[in-house]
C-alpha cells in the first residue's frame, strides 16, 4: 500500500498526542540539561577561583526542539477544507507512527537529561 486516506479528526488527534508527547520529552531534557551545565559552570569556576587552570569547553548535547514539525502538519491538516487526508507511507510513518527521520537523533540528545 503506496497511500492511506485517512479520517481528518483521527489523524489530527494523534499528531496531537505525538505532539504533547514530544514537547514533555524536549521540556523534562531541557531542564536535565540546564542543571547540568549550571552545575558544570559552578565547578569550573570553583576551580578557577581556586588558580586551577580549566578545560574551556563545554560538551553537553543540548536537546533539540522539533515541535514546530508538529506545529506545521497540525496547522496544514486543520486548514485543509477536506475531511479526510491522504498520506504516503513516509508521511503515515512520520505523523501517525511518530517515526521522523530526526527521532535518532532527538532520542540521544534528550536521552542524556531525562528518567
Amino acid at each position: 500500500m503506496r497511500n492511506v486516506e485517512v479520517d481528518k479528526e483521527e489523524f489530527l488527534a494523534r499528531v496531537g498526542e505525538n505532539r504533547a508527547q514530544h514537547r514533555e520529552v524536549f521540556e523534562e531534557a531541557l531542564d536535565g540539561f540546564h542543571d547540568q551545565l549550571m552545575a558544570e559552570l559552578e565547578s569550573r569556576i570553583h576551580e578557577v577561583r581556586r588558580g586551577r587552570v580549566i578545560d574551556q569547553y563545554i560538551g553537553l548535547p543540548v536537546p533539540e526542539d522539533h515541535t514546530d514539525d508538529y506545529d506545521r502538519i497540525i496547522t496544514m491538516a486543520e486548514m485543509s477544507i477536506e475531511n479526510t487526508i491522504t498520506l504516503s507511507e513516509d508521511e503515515f510513518a512520520m505523523y501517525v507512527m511518530d517515526q521522523w527521520r530526526w527521532k535518532q537523533s532527538f532520542t540521544d540528545s534528550t536521552l542524556v537529561y531525562t528518567r
